[in-house]
């Protein structure tokens, strides 16, 4: 059994929504597959994966390293012990030949990329859905259906015609009860307004997530704080510079609540250095590192051994992304909760039909792999890669 072909596809998002930092128009996608010589129902067996939402595609990366290195390997060295399915952890370590320790980037997306695909062909050769491949390789029990939250509450373009209330309405009526929306992007009373205008929805605080993708300075984060704590929200998301652990620590204590930060965060020392110095209590914060910006699902279960070691409950873990990937990865981890997109970010935000959202839970389909070729969104860019 050998890998035959890496194929890559960069898939632009759709739609014009922003944060306050980003215009997501531009972003794109990396899509993969791995191709093996295994052929069943006359096809050769191949894994899907991608690098995340909210980055772009790592195209160059892919073929000008990662997937030379993958195919010049030996075939028996990518293997495990039984020789009947792949080994992530082996795959990753030859993607990342002659990388040098720290610079944790954009390769650490393209990486991921291949090493979840990893994950969803040895799920297919299985015949089983990823989260059992991945529940059993780590030793645990997958769980039942998971808490899901929706990502949200964007800054539109004048003339959309959408407010959000209309958004977070429309996505109570599909069965979330809990909702996150971005701050930062309009001055802080506006900002108050539309948190009101949320919560109206959300029905309280504790349904009710807030995020600043990192924009904000010291000074304006302890206003917006001082505004926000009354309201006992469930968390306030990525205050500062993602690196900047003293002020995300100053915050903490000012502010009292929850907060939520990781997801800029792509290595188990960036996680070490997160816990040492960041403020977070275990407990209460919530971490967001994302597998698939995170150099795959072998790095992640690092980061997690990292959080468990000092002290935090892998259920305060709670990935950033909103995609199929991650909610596999939840549930076979058993993680805190999950984040979906429901209504932005296609082809890749929100699951297929077949994850049924029923009282604010959800769990992933019994299709082999991953399901994404149960999205009908991704339909069209997965015949194309596989032509």
């Amino acid at each position: 059994m050998r890998i035959v072909e890496v194929r890559e596809l960069a898939v632009p998002l759709e739609g014009g929504v922003a944060n306050a930092v980003v215009n997501f128009s531009e972003h794109t996608v990396s899509l993969v597959a791995v191709v093996t010589d295994v052929v069943r129902h006359g096809r050769r067996v191949a894994g899907l994966g991608f690098n995340s939402i909210g980055r772009f595609a790592q195209g160059g990366i892919l073929r000008d390293r990662m997937i030379p290195r993958l195919l010049a390997a030996a075939p028996d060295s990518l293997l495990d012990a039984g020789g009947e399915r792949f080994d992530a952890g082996k795959v990753l370590a030859v993607l990342l030949r002659n990388e040098k320790p720290g610079g944790h980037g954009d390769r650490a997306g393209a990486a991921a990329a291949i090493e979840q695909a990893i994950w969803d062909l040895n799920a297919k050769l299985a015949d089983e859905p990823a989260y059992m491949t991945i529940a059993r390789a780590f030793g645990r029990v997958p769980s039942g259906p998971v808490e899901v939250y929706t990502g949200g509450g964007y800054y539109y373009a004048p003339g959309t015609g959408q407010t959000l209330r209309d958004e977070f309405q429309r996505y109570r009526d599909m069965g979330f009860e809990s909702f996150k929306m971005k701050i930062g992007g309009a001055p802080l009373l506006q900002d108050m307004k539309r948190v009101e205008e949320a919560l109206d929805v959300a029905g309280g605080g504790d349904h009710l997530m807030v995020d600043a993708n990192g924009r904000f300075d010291l000074e304006t984060a302890l206003a917006y704080a001082q505004e926000l704590q009354p309201l006992a929200l469930r968390w306030f998301e990525e205050i500062g510079d993602p690196l900047d652990y003293r002020l995300n620590a100053e915050v903490i204590e000012a502010y009292g609540g929850a907060v939520a930060t990781g997801e800029n965060l792509f290595s188990a020392i960036d996680t070490l250095n997160l816990v040492r110095f960041g403020g977070m209590r275990p407990g209460h914060d919530v971490f967001q590192m994302d597998p698939g910006l995170s150099y795959g699902i072998t790095e992640y279960a690092r980061m997690l051994q990292v959080l468990e070691s000092h002290g935090f409950d892998r259920r305060q873990a709670i990935p950033h992304g909103g995609h199929l990937i991650n909610l596999h990865v939840v549930v076979g981890l058993g993680l805190g909760a999950c984040e979906a997109y429901p209504g932005v970010f296609q082809p890749f935000g929100g699951y297929s039909p077949q994850c049924e959202i029923r009282n604010a839970r959800v769990r992933p389909s019994e299709a082999a792999g991953f399901g994404l070729e149960e999205k009908k969104e991704l339909t069209a860019a997965i015949r194309h890669l596989l032509a």
